[in-house]
């Protein structure tokens, strides 16, 4: 058997003599002939004992291993449950040996507690477990006395350092037990409370932790099952302790601050894999709950960022059946920044590849090349914007992949980007105004649906999704409006199916997504399912809809002979789900699936499976979360100095905004009040010097998030100023 050495668990911190402690075990134990008696303390390279199930899927499948829809119960044999011994200790007991021993100095009965309680599975679950003498073999109850579990390990790390180093030793005892046959519930549990281990935020106890984590990552389906189910009861606190601890563990595997603390890179290939399996595992407990635990957000471990993602990505596309890691199947671990970076490095492949086989084919022809070709070039007039961009970019079907540059009839200038992004600003303000019917404004929501009357041509719904695809694809940030579900829509399915045939835009929708539209509408027929009375006599409602359009009143079933069926208190959860599923998905199907096509036809790429709907949303129409220091820290001048007085009372002013006035600022100076992926550096904001009168307002060029300020004599001028140009500029204050 191949071993690790004690030495790899980090001799030169802060259990310095750790080793030492261990090989003087050793001795004790070293008339035992048994390699695999749990008391031998040599870790075991585990790889080596036994065989261990992949720690990957096939990636070919490209399917994100996220535990996320699993049955309520899987039926697997469970073995017997090894009787425990008895133990009676108490939180109290524990408490007041605790300060017994901080008063006298005698850690003697605390020392004994932790060794015995941590140096076997069996002893743990002793120690914790509610009822010893109850199987508690239901996902619902893990029957951990949690409350026990979180007194012992805050009062841990301010023992001495021998009482932490034997609960150190119990864990290697526990590790090292033979496995027979499938574990009990019981082992389960005792991983799940090593788990939460603080402990294991030293990089001393890695190797330890990382075959704990690799056990745990061993385990079959049907455990992981329990387990996840079991986290989602861990407290809030903990919970996000657990992930944090293995975000850092991951992190400080990739980039050591010390690499002499940690075995060789090579030896221990399987410590990234097994500890990010695990995350995934708390990844699905956090999504069962809503709203989940912690925000998705905080399970991005931004280290990343700094690896080299496209070999990641090449990776998970490539290596089938070869089982080679990549974070690519864990998204949810990659950064919103860092999934830019893949989409956009992606989008550059394809937008040179296509490029290049333009020149190859007019080279082929024995045409001259022209440099116009390596472009999706959008010709339009001011006059005809809607009509002439939905022509260009139909007609140009196959160019969608270039780079876009935008040129406007008549007007003398090249496209450095400031037109492209008045084209966007332009297209998005006619199209989403009300008088157009496109869309719909529910001032309750603040927020745009797709208007469910029927029409002869949807190819104005495939140029707005073309339009937002194309915003993706060229980093600009839209000032659009859409609720959760849109993008969730979006990405269903994220890759564009084979068939046709296949229905596309269709997801699950719940009363929560219409609240978020139509919170009104919500609201009542969330009275109907909780109305106490008989529904039936007193709401007299069939399973149908009615909807005005152009002045006529239409009915539709929601289900057959809908009309001829009342709701009834037994039938009105499906009656609401139906309705809703109406509302969003089926009254809007032809609109929303030209749409999805446009979208798609720009930005088809394996790369969209890595993203949650959340992160759609965010490269399309960038993050609500403003910090007005950054932005200060990153604002360039033209004309002033960032020490000049109008740019110190500016910022003064700026800084003691309200939200709502900020995020007005940003609006006015850019047309957005949301903030691209990058974070306000990425806007490339710019004051510039206004040699007009101080008594005039200040104005912005949007397409250039450019601010011209007047010279204003004081800050009291200023701030009245600004507020009133910032309250009442119109739409987007283009000029």
């Amino acid at each position: 058997m191949s071993k690790i050495t004690l030495s790899e668990i980090g001799a030169k911190n802060q259990f310095s003599t750790f080793s030492n402690f261990i090989t003087t075990i050793n001795q004790k134990k070293e008339g035992t002939g048994n390699r695999n008696s749990p008391t031998q303390l040599v870790i075991p390279n585990i790889k080596n004992v036994r065989d261990l199930p992949p720690i990957c899927l096939d990636v070919r499948q490209k399917q994100r291993i996220s535990i996320d829809t699993l049955p309520q119960e899987l039926k697997a044999p469970i073995p017997p449950e090894p009787s425990l011994p008895i133990r009676t200790k108490t939180v109290k007991d524990f408490q007041d040996d605790i300060e017994k021993s901080k008063s006298s100095g005698d850690w003697k009965a605390v020392h004994d507690f932790y060794s015995t309680t941590f140096d076997s599975f069996l002893e743990i679950n002793a120690a914790f477990k509610k009822d010893t003498n109850s199987p508690f073999n239901t996902i619902e109850d893990s029957g951990i006395d949690a409350k026990f579990v979180n007194v012992v390990y805050d009062a841990l790390l301010n023992t001495p350092q021998d009482v932490q180093k034997s609960v150190l030793k119990g864990i290697i005892n526990g590790l090292l037990q033979e496995w027979k046959g499938p574990r009990t519930k019981d082992d389960l549990r005792a991983y799940c409370i090593l788990l939460q281990n603080p402990q294991f935020s030293n990089t001393s106890t890695y190797v330890i932790y990382a075959h704990l984590l690799r056990q745990i990552a061993a385990l079959t389906e049907a455990d992981h099952h329990f387990l996840v189910h079991w986290s989602k009861k861990i407290s809030q606190r903990r919970f996000k302790q657990v992930v944090d601890r293995l975000l850092q563990f991951i992190s400080l595997r990739l980039f050591p601050a010390k690499p002499e603390e940690f075995p060789p890179m090579m030896k221990c290939t399987w410590w990234i894999p097994s500890a990010t399996k695990v995350l995934a595992l708390f990844n699905a407990a956090n999504s069962l709950i809503s709203p989940p635990i912690i925000s998705y957000m905080d399970f991005y471990n931004s280290t990343l960022d700094h690896i080299d993602l496209m070999e990641e990505y090449h990776n998970w596309q490539c290596y089938g059946n070869s089982h080679r890691f990549s974070f690519c199947q864990y998204p949810f671990i990659i950064s919103i920044a860092a999934k830019k970076v893949i989409i956009q490095r992606d989008s550059e492949q394809q937008m040179i590849s296509i490029a290049r086989q333009s020149l190859v084919d007019k080279v082929s022809r024995r045409q001259k090349p022209d440099m116009n070709m390596l472009f999706l070039n959008v010709k339009v007039r001011r006059t005809h914007l809607v009509s002439d961009s939905l022509d260009e970019l139909a007609r140009k079907r196959a160019d969608l992949k270039k780079k876009l540059k935008v040129t406007f009839v008549g007007e003398a200038g090249l496209d450095m980007g400031g037109l492209t992004k008045e084209w966007f600003l332009l297209l998005i303000r006619q199209i989403f105004h009300p008088d157009y019917g496109m869309f719909t404004y529910h001032k309750d929501s603040r927020c745009h649906w797709f208007s469910s009357f029927k029409c002869d041509n949807y190819s104005e719904f495939r140029l707005v999704g073309a339009l937002m695809g194309l915003a993706v694809y060229n980093s600009i940030t839209l000032d659009i409006r859409f609720p959760p579900c849109c993008y969730k829509k979006l990405l269903s399915p994220p890759i564009v199916p084979c068939d046709h045939n296949t229905l596309v835009g269709i997801c699950d929708v719940t009363l929560d997504d219409l609240f978020q539209i139509m919170p009104e509408l919500a609201h009542g027929l969330n009275e109907l399912l909780s109305y106490e009375g008989n529904v039936e006599e007193d709401f007299y409602s069939t399973f149908q809809v009615f909807q005005e359009e152009f002045g006529v009143i239409k009915s539709y079933n929601l289900k057959p002979n809908g009309d001829k069926i009342p709701v009834t208190n037994q039938n009105r959860k499906e009656y609401v789900q139906l309705y809703v599923d109406f509302l969003l998905n089926k009254s809007i199907y032809k609109q929303f699936a030209a749409f999805y096509y446009g979208f798609h036809s720009v930005c088809a790429s394996y790369a969209l499976l890595l993203l949650r709907p959340e992160e759609v949303e965010i490269l399309v129409c960038g993050s609500p979360e403003l910090d007005m220091s950054a932005l200060q820290r990153s604002t360039q001048y033209e004309g002033y100095q960032k020490t000049d007085l109008t740019i110190r009372y500016f910022w003064d002013v700026v800084l003691g905004f309200s939200l709502d006035l900020q995020k007005k600022l940003l609006h006015f100076a850019t047309g957005s009040d949301r903030v691209p992926v990058g974070g306000m550096a990425d806007l490339n904001f710019k004051i510039s010097k206004s040699e007009t009168s101080t008594n005039w307002l200040p104005v912005a060029h949007t397409c250039f998030n450019q601010l011209c300020l007047p010279p204003y004599k004081n800050k009291k001028e200023l701030k009245q100023k600004l507020i009133i140009g910032i309250s009442n500029a119109e739409g987007f204050g283009l000029e």
